[in-house]
C-alpha cells in the first residue's frame, strides 16, 4: 500500500457498469492532498504512456519557502545563497540574523534584489527579512527572455563596430548595464527552468517538456556568456587610441560572420532548420579558423611570448569562470533541496 511520497503500490484496474475502468486512488495520498468525494483530479497523459494525477484544488496554492539563518553562513555569502534560492525556484525567502549583522546584510539584499526579477520585500525587522516573488513563473515566455538577451548582445557588437569605424566611444557608457540585465535574464530564464521541472502546471503553461525546458536554459547560459565577452570588447574598445582602433578592424571580418550566424540560428530556435544551423555552424567555425591564423602570424611577426601569454591566460580566466558557474550548481542544488512546500 502507498503510504508517502516514493512508495510504490501497484493496483487493479476495475470494470463498472460494463463500459468504465476505474482505479481506485491510495486513501493516504487523498487525505494528504485534502481531497473530498465529487472533487476535481487533473489527469495528464504524458508522451510515455505514464498518466499523472494532479488534485485541482491545489494547482495554485503551494509556495516553495526556504529559510535562510545568516548567522550559520560564511562571510558576505547571503547574496550567492539567495541567488540560489531564486533559480532553484523558491517563492519565499526567510532570512534570520542577529540585530548586529541588519545592516551589512541588507547590503547584499538590494544587490539580490536588483539582479532578480519580482522580488519584493514585504515583512522586515530588527533579526528577520521576508521575500516575497511576486511574479508568475508561468507569465513570461522563455522565448521572451532569450529574445531581449539576443538584443542586448547584438546591440552591444553592432556599437563596438560603429566605435571601432569612428563613431564616438560614449554609446558605450552603458555596456555595464546591458551585461547586467542579461545576467539577470538568465537567472530568470534558470527559475522558470528549475519551477517547470517541478510543476507540470507551469511547465503546460509555458507549453514546455523538458527536455523543452533544459535545452532553453543551455540556449540562455551561451548568450549570457557571449555577453560577458562582448562586454570585455566594449571595455577594450573604450580604452583604445586611435592605432589600436585600426588594428582592430582586422577582426570586423570575423565579428560581421558572428553577427550574421547568431542571427540566423536565433531565428531557428521557431524554424529549427537543419541545413541553416548548419551552415551558421560552419561559418562560425570559420571565423575560429581565421582568427587562429591571424593569431599565428601576430605571433610570427612581432617574434614576442606577449600572444603566447595572453592566450594561455584566456584560457585560464575562462575555466576558472567555467569553474564558478559550477559551484553556482551546487549551491542551487543546496538551496532547492532545503525548501520546502507549504499550501496558503
Amino acid at each position: 500500500m502507498s503510504t508517502g511520497p516514493g512508495s510504490i503500490d501497484v493496483r487493479k484496474i476495475q470494470l463498472t457498469g460494463g463500459s468504465t475502468y476505474t482505479l481506485s486512488l491510495p486513501k493516504p495520498w487523498v487525505e494528504e492532498m485534502e481531497l473530498n468525494p465529487r472533487d476535481g483530479v487533473r489527469v495528464d497523459w504524458r508522451p510515455s504512456g505514464a498518466l499523472r494525477l494532479s488534485p485541482l484544488n491545489r494547482a495554485n496554492l503551494q509556495t516553495r519557502t526556504v529559510a535562510i539563518n545568516a548567522a550559520n553562513l560564511p562571510k558576505d555569502s547571503l547574496h550567492d545563497h539567495l541567488m540560489g534560492a531564486y533559480i532553484s525556484g523558491v517563492a519565499k525567502i526567510i532570512i534570520s540574523f542577529e540585530g548586529q549583522q541588519k545592516r551589512t546584510l541588507n547590503k547584499q539584499i538590494r544587490r539580490f534584489l536588483r539582479n532578480t526579477r519580482g522580488f519584493e520585500t514585504m515583512n522586515e525587522s530588527e533579526t528577520n527579512v521576508e521575500l516575497l516573488c511576486l511574479l508568475r513563473a508561468s507569465e513570461m515566455p522563455l522565448t521572451a527572455s532569450i529574445n531581449r538577451m539576443y538584443s542586448q548582445l547584438s546591440s552591444m557588437i553592432r556599437d563596438i563596430i560603429s566605435v571601432i569605424n569612428g563613431d564616438s566611444n560614449e554609446i558605450l557608457n552603458d555596456a555595464n548595464d546591458r551585461e547586467a540585465e542579461v545576467d539577470a535574464l538568465l537567472y530568470l530564464v534558470q527559475r522558470q527552468v528549475a519551477i517547470s521541472l517541478d510543476s507540470h502546471f507551469v511547465a503546460s503553461s509555458l507549453k514546455l517538456s523538458r527536455n523543452q525546458a533544459v535545452e532553453y536554459s543551455n540556449l540562455a547560459r551561451s548568450l549570457e556568456r557571449m555577453m560577458d565577452h562582448a562586454l570585455i570588447m566594449a571595455e577594450l574598445t573604450l580604452i583604445s587610441t586611435t592605432q589600436s582602433l585600426t588594428s582592430m578592424k582586422l577582426v570586423l571580418p570575423q565579428i560581421e560572420n558572428w553577427q550574421q550566424s547568431i542571427k540566423q540560428l536565433m531565428i531557428n530556435i521557431r524554424t529549427k532548420d537543419s541545413h541553416e544551423i548548419e551552415a551558421a555552424r560552419h561559418q562560425l567555425k570559420d571565423s575560429q579558423n581565421e582568427i587562429t591564423a591571424l593569431e599565428e602570424q601576430l605571433m610570427s611577426d612581432n617574434a614576442t611570448n606577449e600572444l603566447f601569454l595572453f592566450r594561455l591566460l584566456e584560457s585560464i580566466r575562462r575555466i576558472c569562470a567555467y569553474a564558478r558557474d559550477f559551484g553556482e550548481v551546487l549551491l542551487n542544488i543546496k538551496l532547492h533541496d532545503e525548501s520546502y512546500t507549504s499550501t496558503q
